[in-house]
């Protein structure tokens, strides 16, 4: 079970982020899924549909997102994947109109899975980062 969900998590990132392919969402994830991000407002993203709308925000405001997994590791219903995001900032992204910048951000999430659906996620990642390199804040 854990090379499953390796490869379904691998599958979010690739697939859904990566390529845009947000048909891949609802193979993977359970409708009622949670991601416990620290950089939204309320601190958590809740359904899959919302994440199909952020795969889409994402790719709008970097086209040639990149997800590169780095590290991948699974025990029991938990796996956590190490990645890195590259692209170029072309759209509005946090209220910051495309710049042509190349933005890299480094992230680590660990993800839950229960009969089969990915349930849970906590996510870190240096969205800081991200706005330095866009010129949004110094």
């Amino acid at each position: 079970m854990s090379e499953e969900n390796k490869a379904k998590a691998r599958r979010l990132f690739e697939e859904g982020f990566s390529q845009g392919n947000t048909d891949v969402v609802d193979e993977v994830l359970n409708p009622d899924f949670v991601c416990y991000d620290p950089n939204s407002e309320s601190g958590e993203v809740r359904g899959s549909e919302t994440i199909k709308a952020e795969i889409e925000y994402f790719r709008n405001a970097v086209p040639d997102l990149t997800y590169t997994i780095e590290d991948q590791m699974a025990e029991g219903d938990k796996v956590v994947t190490r990645y890195t995001v590259s692209g170029t900032h072309q759209g509005e992204f946090f209220g910051v109109a495309g710049t042509g910048e190349g933005i890299t951000m480094s992230g680590i999430s660990i993800d839950r899975f229960e009969d089969g659906k990915m349930v849970e996620e906590w996510p870190e990642y240096d969205l800081l980062g991200v706005m330095r390199q866009i010129g949004a804040v110094s």
